[in-house]
This record gives structure tokens, sequence and C-alpha cells, in this order.
């Protein structure tokens, strides 16, 4: 395998990352496209097959493990797989594009340490948990048992934040839109082709 740059937002639940992505997403001039993960979690109102997840059963996510083609791939919770499919990257690269992923800390950790040489890997960090808490029961899509899940698992997250390449403080929206589009510009330009 081998492409255009690859760019990692990595974050608890709620830290913004997603906005991030979007955001630059929107900027041609960096030439991104967005890799969409496969899941085996169940699809929520509004999402779609194939832009939001590759939406699988359990058993079909299980069989792409047992035949290699994922990049990387992670039970994040109790039957809830997520990973990142090869032909997804291959595609994308085939399209001469960069990649840029919203993705859970260690499947980004993984990837950065496949392809260390064309790989941005940022981790976005919030204000602070109980911001995280408030931000998660803003957006109505999960019962407070989830919440609590992410929750618990965002304190291990936050505590791999040294492990990555930059790590942008979302405490201003504003400021973390404008500080991922300079690091990633800065990325793509310094990068040999």
């Amino acid at each position: 395998m081998e492409g255009g740059k690859l760019i990692i937002f990595s974050a608890p639940s709620g830290s913004g990352k997603t906005t991030i992505v979007r955001h630059l997403l929107g900027k041609p001039e960096l030439n991104l496209a967005f890799s969409v993960s496969a899941t085996s979690r169940p699809r929520r109102v509004k999402e779609k097959h194939g832009e939001h997840y590759y939406f699988m059963s359990i058993s079909e996510f299980k069989n792409h493990i047992r035949n290699d083609d994922f990049l990387e791939w992670e039970e994040v919770y109790r039957d809830n797989f997520y990973g990142t499919l090869k032909t997804e990257i291959e595609r994308l690269w085939a399209e001469g594009k960069n990649v840029i992923f919203d993705i859970d800390v260690a499947g980004g950790l993984r990837i950065k340490r496949k392809f260390p040489e064309v790989t941005l890997a940022v981790f976005v960090k919030p204000p602070s948990v109980d911001e995280l808490k408030i931000r998660l029961k803003k957006r109505s899509t999960e019962s407070d048992d989830k919440i609590n899940m992410r929750i618990a698992k965002a304190s291990v997250e936050l505590a791999t934040a040294p492990q990555f390449d930059k790590i942008i403080k979302n405490y201003d929206l504003d400021t973390a839109l404008q500080e991922a589009y300079e690091l990633v510009t800065d990325f793509i330009k310094d990068q040999p082709e």
C-alpha cells in the first residue's frame, strides 16, 4: 500500500474531532478524502451505509478480521467492532487523495505505527471530562449507560495524548479549527511526494 498522506484525528467521544474533520474536508486545497470506517454497531437514525460507516454484522466483521482485510480494528465496546478496511485506503489513494480519519485512539496509533513517514496523528483534547459529558448528553443519541461507558473510556484515552504527533486543545472551536487547518496544511506541504 502506498499513496498520499494519512491525517488522523483521535479523541474521546464529544471532544470535537468530527467537527474538525468536517471543517477540513471542506477545504479543497488540502485534497482530502474521508476514510469511512467499518463497524458492527447498529446504525443510528440518519446514518448512511458507505457514507458514515460500512455497517456489518458481527459475523461479517469477524470474517474480515480472519481474512486480514483491516489496516486496523478494535472491539471498542462489547460486540461493537470498528476498523479501517485496507480497500478503503487503497481506493482513496488511487484517487490521488490524502486520507483523513476520524478514529478512536487505539486505531489511530496503530495506523501511525504502520505508516510513520506519511502519517500525522492529532489528538483533540476537550476542556474537561465534565464538558465531555455535557456534550454527549446534548447529542441525545445514546442512553445514560452508553454515555457513562464513553466517559469512563475517556480518561484512559486522555492518557494516550502524548503518543500523538500534535495535541489540539478544543477549548474554543474557532481556534481549534484554525490550528487544525494550519497543522494539516504544513504537514501536506512539508512531506515529500
